[in-house]
Formats: C-alpha cells, structure tokens, sequence
C-alpha cells in the first residue's frame, strides 16, 4: 500500500468473496462524491458479524482485488487486517490507519445494511469520533426505511449520519449470487472485473 497518503481517504472493507463490479462502482461513487484522493480498500480477516461458511483463503481474495484495481492509481489496497489475523474490527483499522497516513482525513465508507447493526460495532463511537463516516445506500430487497427506524446511536451520531447518507448506483450485485452461479455452472462475466474472472477460473474458486 502507499506509503503517506494525505487528504480524503477513504476506507472500503469486506470479505470481498469475491470482488465484483458492484464494489468498484461503490468505490469510484465514494471518490467522487466525496473528493476523496484515494480509496483503499481493505478485505478483512474474520467478519465479526458475519457469517461466512464458504470464505475462501486470503490470499485469493487478496489477490483478485489486486488483479483487479491494477493501474487505477485511485484505488489501493491494505492487507492489514488479514495480518493481524483474527476478527476484523473498524476501529483497530481505522487506529492503523491513522498512524500510517496522519496527514490524511479518514472517510470510512459504509452500506446501508450496516446500519441496523451499527451499536454492536466494537467501540463504534471512537469510530465516528476518529474519522468522517460515510453510508451509501445498498440495492436489492434491504429497505433503507427500516434501517433508519433501527439505528440506535446516541443523538448526535444518530441524525449525522442520516443526514449525510449518500446515494450511489444501485447496483444489483452481490457475492453470494456470484458464488452461486459459479457452483451452478453460469457465467459471471459483467459482473466481475475480466482480471478476477480470469483467477476464479484458473484457482477452480467456489465451484464446490
């Protein structure tokens, strides 16, 4: 990753099981609407609030967000997470990457799912006091309404990031299909980056 970013930054993470286009629309939103210099992406090693019975090693999906972000000097990507092992928690990310970038203003970029889950994140209020926390809203069957029913923070966290959600593409991509349609036999072609086709196909990945 480089070394001394400054202004905007962004934060994506995820277990990216794998990388889809859906990510990388996401990401080229947040940079865009939110003046950000760059946006670095970052898969996680265990999702503490997240079960993942078919995630597969790191390495891979490291490797297929590498395949896929090369030469787009906007994106980077941190393997932080998956060397400190374990469960991956926002705030000891967002602590490292503040020391490793102090010059930088940290905007983590969230989903709009994530916001009926927001209070059991680990130390959530440092979170937000740390950096410029950032919701875009997801596609598919998740109803944002509800979410916004459901966000139990304290005033003023709670109306804050309400009135800064942001509105992206809504792109109705998910990993779960694409791993779907891998072990059904279909193509995933346009929905991933041609780079992590590629990888899925040579690496025989979620095929079952």
């Amino acid at each position: 990753m480089n070394s001394g970013l400054s202004g905007r930054v962004g934060i994506l993470g995820g277990t990216f099981n794998p990388f889809h286009l859906g990510h990388m629309v996401l990401a080229q939103d947040a940079f865009e609407q939110l003046g950000l210099t760059h946006v670095i992406f970052v898969p996680c090693a265990t999702p503490p609030h997240k079960k993942c019975c078919t995630l597969i090693p790191a390495r891979h999906r490291l490797a297929m967000l590498e395949a896929a972000i090369e030469g787009d000097e906007r994106f980077v990507v941190s393997d932080i997470e998956l060397k400190r092992g374990g469960n991956s928690y926002a705030i000891d990310t967002v602590r490292e990457i503040h020391s490793l970038h102090p010059e930088a203003t940290i905007c983590f970029i969230a989903g709009s799912d994530s916001l009926v889950e927001l209070h059991l994140w680990k130390d959530i209020y440092d979170i937000l006091d740390l950096c410029e926390f950032r919701v875009f809203e997801r596609p598919g069957n998740f109803d944002v309404k509800d979410a916004k029913d459901m966000l139990r923070l304290k005033s003023p966290w709670r109306e804050k990031i309400l009135a800064d959600m942001t509105r992206g593409h809504r792109v109705e991509i998910s990993s779960s299909e694409i791993r779907h349609r891998i072990a059904e036999g279909l193509s995933i072609r346009y929905l991933v980056h041609p780079a992590v086709e590629m990888y899925i196909s040579e690496h025989r990945l979620y095929a079952g």
